[in-house]
């Protein structure tokens, strides 16, 4: 995540999380530090996994105080073990308190799930199938969710609803089937944009082909019905298959050759990972 990046989307984003923790100041701290002392504390990785977050973690502490100093031991995308030592960050003991647990969360988060979508990942290295996350994100979080799965070895589908054409069940039966929901969205949305169209059958793989469909995504089929929906298709379309895709059973769709499967599990059942600041002391 890049510095302009980190300025016109990510700031705000933490701010609302550091207002969130200190609606009006941090009692416990100023309960026992009257004035700004400067202070080092470590950051200890607790189990191995992916780190990604670092300069998320490093801004949360530098939008409470710019004077914040943090020396990274390791970049994001790097495998670390546990007991670690990732970070030292210094500065104003009263900033390294009040920081701590947003700063945490976020890089406890963000390295889980590149940690969960690398394992996924792997087993999808020798295909010719990319692994996709989706919209399934937590409120405000997306941004740093799905950056954490590109640092896993994932990429990134559609960022939201402005970002491209998926016509799923419900806009299906809003427009009376999928052929002419594909004809009303290839009317109005620029020419530049691909038309996705969700299929639950081999009926209607055999009608979003038939009416144009760019990318179809095969949802909620068994590995025989995505098989055979695969050769109806023929290369006329891209293919993507999704529908409770975890690490657990992605195994039984990596011969199938879809172009990209797509997973909610990457950002919505990522176990987080366990870092801890710790020996907090005066310098």
């Amino acid at each position: 995540m890049n510095s302009i990046t980190m300025k016109l989307q990510a700031d705000e984003l933490i701010m609302m999380a550091l207002k969130e923790d200190i609606s009006s100041e941090d009692v416990s701290t100023n309960a026992v530090m009257k004035e700004e002392e400067l202070g080092q504390v470590d950051l200890i990785c607790k189990q191995d996994g992916i780190v990604a977050g670092l300069n998320v973690f490093k801004r949360v502490f530098e939008l409470l105080d710019e004077k914040t100093y943090v020396e990274f031991y390791c970049k994001d995308g790097d495998r670390v073990k546990n007991g670690e030592l990732m970070a030292i960050v210094k500065g104003d003991i009263r900033v390294l308190l009040s920081g701590e647990r947003t700063a945490l969360n976020y890089l406890q988060r963000m390295s889980g799930i590149a940690t969960y979508t690398n394992q996924v990942a792997e087993l999808l290295k020798d295909t010719k199938t990319k692994l996709l996350d989706t919209r399934k994100t937590t409120p405000n979080m997306r941004i740093f969710e799905k950056y954490a799965v590109t640092v896993g070895g994932g990429c990134n589908h559609r960022y939201n609803l402005s970002d491209g054409v998926l016509l799923k069940d419900n806009h299906i039966g809003a427009a009376g089937g999928v052929a002419n929901a594909i004809k009303l969205a290839r009317e109005y949305a620029p020419f530049v944009r691909k038309i996705e169209v969700e299929v639950e059958s081999l009926e209607m793989v055999h009608e979003a082909v038939e009416a144009g469909a760019d990318i179809i995504m095969l949802d909620n089929m068994t590995a025989e019905e995505m098989k055979e929906a695969v050769r109806i298709i023929g290369g006329r379309a891209e293919t993507e298959c999704s529908g409770n895709v975890t690490k657990e059973n992605i195994k039984n769709i990596t011969d199938i050759g879809v172009d990209y499967v797509s997973s909610g599990a990457l950002t919505h059942s990522a176990p987080i990972m366990d870092i801890s600041l710790k020996n907090l002391h005066r310098i």
